[in-house]
């Protein structure tokens, strides 16, 4: 191939926006040109590559739009840590049927046992998967609600709620909120009620949420809301964290 021939490609190509052809195509040409291979086979070999790379930017795209604090995949969960969880059951909840389904999941258990670790692994399944996800830890959400409600935004931020397909909602149960806040919390709730799914952790039994959201009948409605339709894993055990800080400690002595 000539210099200009090469030259005018890849400024077709940058005008295209085609940046896979532009990394593959001439290894490509050299593969169809020694394997004797039609213009077709060589076509599609290219198209595929361009395919593979949009498809997978738009996944990072997705994930980079779940604003999660870290990343984490089910592969480094140790599921040998919390006997209790039902592994088999969380593996099918990563082909994400429940976000499909509009349905929610709860996580709860002690501190440290590796809740959020799930709760992302399994967001990081729906961005894979092609799904809109949002991920909030509980007391930044309130105080985005309060700022939205405070700057008169409440309903343009409803709409924007609902665009998502899967809303993870990290540690409710940390701080307990003011009758404003618990309100605030039951709206954004209440909104995505059989509209959207939610991934709730938190470290109290739901007896106990009462104390986190004050209005016993406010607590009630939210609950019947988040557990209808819903899949509920109780992840209790030795606190994760704790057991790494030991071992690391055991390698250091």
């Amino acid at each position: 191939m000539s210099a200009v021939n090469d030259l005018l490609i890849r400024d077709y190509l940058k005008r295209l926006k085609l940046p896979a052809i532009a990394r593959h195509y001439q290894d490509l040409a050299r593969q169809a040109a020694d394997h004797n291979r039609s213009y077709e086979d060589y076509l599609a070999a290219l198209l595929e590559q361009e395919a593979i790379s949009r498809e997978e930017s738009t996944r990072r795209n997705r994930i980079s739009r779940a604003c999660l604090p870290y990343l984490k995949t089910l592969e480094e969960f140790d599921f040998s840590a919390i006997p209790s969880l039902n592994k088999q059951k969380v593996l099918r909840l990563s082909h994400c049927d429940f976000v499909k389904q509009k349905e929610n999941i709860v996580m709860i258990g002690n501190s440290g046992t590796g809740k959020t670790h799930l709760a992302i692994a399994l967001a990081m399944c729906a961005c894979r998967q092609g799904y809109r996800v949002r991920y909030w830890n509980a007391p930044g959400l309130v105080t985005h609600l309060q700022l939205a409600q405070q700057e008169n935004r409440l309903l343009q931020m409803e709409k924007q709620w609902l665009k998502q397909d899967l809303v993870v909602v990290d540690e409710v149960g940390y701080i307990p909120y003011s009758p404003e806040c618990a309100r605030l919390f039951f709206r954004f709730m209440a909104a995505r009620y059989e509209r959207g799914s939610c991934i709730v952790t938190s470290n109290l039994e739901f007896a106990q949420w009462s104390t986190v959201f004050g209005e016993e009948k406010l607590t009630e409605a939210l609950l019947d809301r988040l557990t209808h339709r819903c899949h509920i894993l109780l992840i209790n055990g030795e606190s994760y964290r704790f057991r790494q800080s030991m071992k690391r400690h055991e390698k250091e002595g």
